[in-house]
């Protein structure tokens, strides 16, 4: 399991991880969306939810997550499950039906590196491609005067989701508390993937010598 604050660049490392373990990647996000798109039960009444602007109950993203971890290539491979369990509630319903991790990452950054690498976001919307004013700017005039900012990537918002954020990981982490690794996410990414990488190679020797 990965957790990580918005910004905190968590969706490099997911890919990083996968790519090098053959893991399957979950997303809670992604899986809720692909049920909606496939029509299926849980999609419909996620679905009703969405639409009146209510939070998907529990037991609807549980079911989907459960139902994902349960397919042949999350068995065989093995999983990563991304920003996912986020309250001391999903946790315990994902012990309840069996589901264990091995290792539960939480990438650490600093607020104000977070906030600098929200605030400074911008959007293409003509290529959908993201740039950051200071750390990848717009390669040409053209670009840089048709970029747009996400409403909620103000410093007052992203504040406010960082408080959530937190709130939600001290609940977890009780779950979790013997087998978290925390990870110093101040650093450049291959730097960041370095310590996971370090403790997944040990997790795989660790489990050969079983």
């Amino acid at each position: 399991m990965i957790s990580g604050a918005p910004a905190s660049g968590k969706g490099t490392q997911c890919e990083l991880i996968t790519k090098k373990y053959g893991l399957v990647h979950i997303a809670a996000g992604d899986l809720l969306r692909a049920e909606i798109a496939s029509g299926s039960e849980n999609g419909k009444r996620a679905k009703e939810y969405m639409e009146k602007g209510q939070l998907v109950p529990n037991e609807i993203v549980v079911m989907m997550v459960k139902e994902r971890l349960l397919l042949p290539d999350s068995q065989e491979n093995g999983w990563l499950l991304d920003g996912y369990p986020r309250s001391l509630l999903q946790a315990t319903a994902l012990k309840e039906f069996g589901f264990q991790p091995d290792l539960f990452i939480l990438l650490e950054v600093n607020e104000e590196i977070l906030v600098e690498r929200v605030v400074g976001r911008r959007l293409d919307p003509v290529t959908g491609k993201i740039y950051h004013l200071k750390y990848s700017p717009p390669e040409t005039e053209e670009i840089a005067a048709r970029l747009t900012q996400r409403f909620d990537d103000t410093e007052e918002k992203v504040k406010l989701r960082l408080q959530t954020h937190h709130q939600n990981v001290e609940a977890v982490l009780l779950m979790y508390e013997d087998i978290t690794l925390k990870v110093n996410g101040n650093v450049p990414k291959e730097d960041v993937f370095a310590q996971i990488d370090g403790a997944l190679t040990k997790l795989h020797e660790d489990r050969k010598l079983i």
